[in-house]
């Protein structure tokens, strides 16, 4: 009894990641977690937010993890969730933009990465959601419509409709249709 009792913890404590520590969790994770703010809130203040928020969650709930896939996937939700708090917050809602302090938007070092996140950000959440984990994360559609709780079909129609907006969006810039 005794040995199976150690058996089974032993097991047990293999399927559990080894616990990081904060700044390895932001180090590994911290490009993934900000383009998703950034891609959702369209604001570099926004998403500064966003992310402190998501990673502050991240500490202050000790969270432990099965693996490095989940972990992932737990940080890719709180901040699409915390995104969507941020963008229809109330006080957002009811506050006027100083028409003196313009909002500066976050710059590439290409014109052509510019082009392409603007019109990424005009996209609706959902397509905007699935085109950024599936081309700049690598996510596959199944683990897509596991952080994003819908079907696996669901997601690679909203690829295609996503693609075909941005393709009209694009249209004479980089498309020549």
């Amino acid at each position: 009894m005794v040995i199976t009792k150690l058996a089974s913890k032993t097991i047990q404590e293999e399927r559990t990641m080894p616990n990081l520590n904060i700044n390895e969790v932001i180090t590994v994770y911290r490009k993934t977690v900000y383009g998703v703010a950034l891609s959702h809130t369209g604001s570099k203040f926004d998403a500064d937010d966003v992310f402190q928020e998501v990673f502050l969650t991240y500490f202050r709930k000790g969270m432990v993890f099965d693996c490095e896939e989940h972990r992932k996937a737990w940080l890719i939700r709180t901040t699409l969730n915390l995104c969507k708090k941020a963008t229809l917050s109330t006080w957002r809602r009811k506050t006027v933009p100083l028409e003196s302090v313009q909002e500066q938007s976050y710059q590439f070092a290409m014109g052509e990465e510019n082009a392409v996140h603007t019109a990424l950000r005009e996209l609706p959440q959902k397509y905007r959601t699935v085109l950024y984990l599936f081309y700049f994360e690598q996510f596959p559609t199944a683990e897509i419509a596991d952080i994003v709780k819908t079907t696996d079909g669901n997601v690679r129609v909203r690829l295609k409709r996503g693609r075909d907006l941005m393709r009209e969006k694009l249209k004479g810039e980089y498309f020549y249709e």
